[in-house]
C-alpha cells in the first residue's frame, strides 16, 4: 500500500508540471488581448480605460488625466451626499431618490421583516443617447 502511495504522490507532481507551462502560457496569451479591448470597444469601459482616453484626446499626461477625473468624480460624488441633482449633457442626470419602508421576505426561511426607509441614487438618460442607442 505504501508502494501506491508514492505511485501516487509521484503522478500528481508530474501532472501540474506539464500543465504548468500550459497553463502559464494561456495567461499570457489571454492578457495581450485584455489589455487593447480596455482602450476599444470591451464590454465596459473603467476608469483606467477612461484615463486612457482623456488623456489622448485632450493631449494630458496620463497623471493630469488621473486628477481631473478623480476630481470630476469627487465633485459629483459630494453633489449626491449634498440631495443635489447632477445633470451631465448628452449623458444624463443623478438624482437621489427617497425609498419607502416597506416588508419583504427572507428568502429561505420566508421570515417577514421591515425593510427601513432609505436613499439610493437614480440615473435617467439623456434623450439624444437614448435614441442613439
Amino acid at each position: 500500500m505504501s508502494g501506491m502511495t508514492k505511485a501516487t504522490k509521484k503522478a500528481p507532481a508530474k501532472t501540474p508540471a506539464k500543465a504548468t507551462p500550459a497553463k502559464a502560457a494561456a495567461p499570457k496569451a489571454a492578457k495581450a488581448p485584455k489589455a487593447e479591448s480596455t482602450t476599444e470597444g470591451a464590454d465596459k469601459l473603467g476608469k483606467t480605460g477612461l484615463i486612457d482616453h482623456l488623456s489622448g484626446q485632450v493631449n494630458l499626461t496620463r497623471a493630469e488625466a488621473t486628477s481631473v477625473v478623480d476630481a470630476v468624480l469627487e465633485v459629483v460624488v459630494e453633489a449626491l451626499k449634498a440631495g443635489k441633482t447632477v445633470g451631465l449633457p448628452g449623458l444624463g442626470t443623478l438624482n437621489v431618490r427617497a425609498t419607502a419602508a416597506r416588508q419583504g421576505v427572507r428568502p429561505g426561511t420566508a421570515e417577514k421583516i421591515q425593510i427601513p426607509a432609505g436613499k439610493k441614487v437614480g440615473f435617467k438618460v439623456a434623450l439624444d443617447l437614448k435614441k442613439a442607442l
